[in-house]
């Protein structure tokens, strides 16, 4: 039966549309688990017959046994290859993704019932995922921010007002959505379209997840299980260059110019947690909501050393620097104002490694003890 979709995980679509509002590209656990069938052996038992004869008979009673023995490890030997034969036909079945496939989306469960080649992806975050995966080729089209990478093929379709209409059009035989408000995917369903509904993430296992089942849904599953790997070297490669025994460098992601942040308890604030930073935005987010609204006084005490800022604000690291009062931070006293690709901080997927990679750099620019 299909999931009911009337309704969302509230704080993701918030979450999701406060993205939205704030950052234009933002409108957009571990892997899902490949399940081995495992084969089981049937047993055989082989009865000898007793002999009659007497000595005159013993060679060939001998022989008999020996051929009863002989057969019997043969048989032995042909069931464990068939049982093996098994195990790999079936873990060949997985990992080739035969079809029909089961996929966990953010609703529950959807029953894919051939491979899709004609795939709409209405979620940047989503249609980076397929193409790092080697999906792409399945990819007919994309939502109008789905700009990276450069082989996306980008159209006018709005992932923030999605159009029925406007998909179907597509002639999809997938349709991926970053949120639903009940009403796209019941009528994508009504035409016989099923979609996947991946909504912001939350955590890095989020990631993991939906590149997992991304990978399940388009017979990609080595490759999605992969790009996860390579996610979590990357990751651990830059948590690596943290010392866990040096002071937290005092951050602030700024997402626009009414002092909107992100804490820990949004995406990117785990991120943040990752590199060991202390997140002036916490103490403000007292009910977790993820992005709290700071003021020019708060961000003044809580003084911090670096500010992030993307390049879809509108204003440069200059335009900060001269705001009243500002110059007695330490971020910009020591020009440590980063700006970053609005696309790489606002997405989850592939390129969260390099997000972290840019924002370690500078870290590691600080000054010790400013």
């Amino acid at each position: 039966m299909k999931p009911e979709r009337s309704t969302t995980n509230l704080r993701t679509l918030l979450a999701l549309l406060f993205a939205f509002a704030l950052v234009a590209a933002a409108c957009g656990s571990d892997g899902a688990e490949d399940t081995d069938a495992g084969a089981s052996d049937d047993s055989s038992e082989t009865t000898e017959a007793a002999s009659d004869d007497d000595d005159a008979m013993e060679d060939d009673a001998m022989e008999d046994e020996e051929s009863h023995s002989d057969d019997a490890m043969e048989d032995d030997e042909a069931m464990e290859e068939d049982a093996m034969e098994d195990d790999g036909a079936a873990d060949d079945a997985a990992a080739s993704g035969a079809y029909p496939v089961t996929v966990n989306d953010d609703f529950g469960e959807i029953t894919i019932e051939a491979q899709p080649m004609r795939i709409v992806s209405m979620s940047p975050s989503a249609t980076e995922m397929l193409f790092a995966i080697g999906a792409g080729d399945q990819v007919v089209a994309a939502d109008s921010y789905s700009n990276f990478p450069a082989e996306a093929p980008t159209t006018d379709l709005s992932a923030f007002e999605p159009s029925i209409e406007a998909i179907a059009a597509q002639e999809p035989d997938l349709v991926i959505l970053s949120f639903d408000t009940g009403e796209i995917a019941s009528g994508l369903a009504d035409i016989g379209v099923p979609t996947l509904v991946y909504g912001a993430a939350v955590s890095v296992d989020d990631v993991y997840r939906q590149i997992a089942e991304l990978g399940i849904a388009t017979d990609h599953i080595d490759e999605a299980a992969a790009v996860n790997a390579e996610i979590r070297e990357g990751i651990d490669a830059v948590v690596a260059n943290v010392d866990p025994g040096a002071e937290p460098v005092r951050v602030y992601h700024e997402l626009d110019d009414t002092f909107y942040s992100a804490s820990s308890n949004s995406f990117i604030g785990e991120l943040y947690s990752l590199l060991g930073v202390e997140n002036i935005a916490d103490p403000a987010d007292s009910d977790g909501f993820g992005f709290p609204q700071l003021s020019p006084e708060y961000l003044i005490e809580a003084d911090p050393q670096v500010i992030v800022f993307t390049n879809q604000v509108g204003y440069s690291a200059d335009d900060i620097a001269a705001r009243p009062g500002w110059e007695t931070m330490s971020a910009v006293a020591n020009g440590n104002l980063v700006e970053v690709d609005a696309d790489v901080a606002s997405r989850w997927g592939p390129r969260i490694v390099e997000f972290l990679e840019i924002v370690s750099a500078e870290l590691s620019k600080v000054p010790a003890g400013s």
